[in-house]
């Protein structure tokens, strides 16, 4: 869509230091700086990026797999304008809301999208049991891919025949300390992207399981 790579490096999965790594990105006067990391060391990159100036500078900093947890850790002040891609938010309706209650008053924290995709997982592999009237494994699989997901994490979703569940995907930005109406409230909706968008085509797909013709 005319974005063009300037550059990219590897840092140890286990390092808490990515000072390198950053100034490098931030010398590379690209536009969106994007953050391939998660828990503690994405809560770190981000935390170093903020002391060097990088959002200042007006480069977008981007989580490439953000759970809601890191921006609690973080803090809507440091965390504040970064951009992340997410299966499920909390606030979006009100059925993830009341969901996502039920889950607050067991957990005390609120869900992220591995959380509620899980819970989905599962009821709907407990539906396609009820339906195949059995548990074995190809007929679930078959009623799996034949019943389509419509809860609080999905609307029409389905599985496709390499195992792939298609679903819409949100691009979300993190709110200023201002825009936040107390705890957990975190994100503004930029854009959403629509399942069939958001994945691999199945042409590409390297799957086994695919039939070519």
């Amino acid at each position: 869509m005319g974005g063009e790579v300037v550059g990219s490096t590897r840092y140890p999965p286990d390092s808490f230091d990515q000072s390198s790594f950053l100034l490098q990105a931030q010398s590379s006067k690209a536009q969106v700086v994007a953050l391939a990391g998660s828990g503690n060391v994405l809560v770190n990159s981000i935390k170093s990026a903020q002391e060097f100036g990088i959002p200042q500078g007006g480069q977008t900093l981007a989580g490439l797999l953000v759970w809601i947890t890191d921006i609690k850790a973080l803090g809507l002040s440091v965390g504040q304008g970064l951009v992340l891609t997410n299966a499920f938010y909390w606030d979006r309706d009100d059925e993830t809301r009341a969901w996502s209650r039920r889950f607050y008053e067991r957990m005390k924290r609120m869900p992220h999208m591995g959380d509620a995709g899980d819970y989905s997982s599962t009821m709907h592999y407990l539906k396609a049991v009820q339906a195949a009237g059995t548990d074995e494994a190809q007929a679930v699989m078959s009623k799996m891919r034949e019943i389509p997901i419509n809860d609080f994490f999905a609307r029409n979703g389905r599985i496709r025949e390499d195992g792939r569940m298609l679903h819409d995907m949100y691009v979300y930005e993190v709110k200023k300390p201002s825009e936040s109406n107390g705890e957990w409230d975190y994100y503004k909706l930029r854009e959403v992207i629509p399942g069939d968008q958001a994945f691999r085509p199945i042409k590409d797909s390297a799957c086994p399981l695919v039939k070519k013709g």
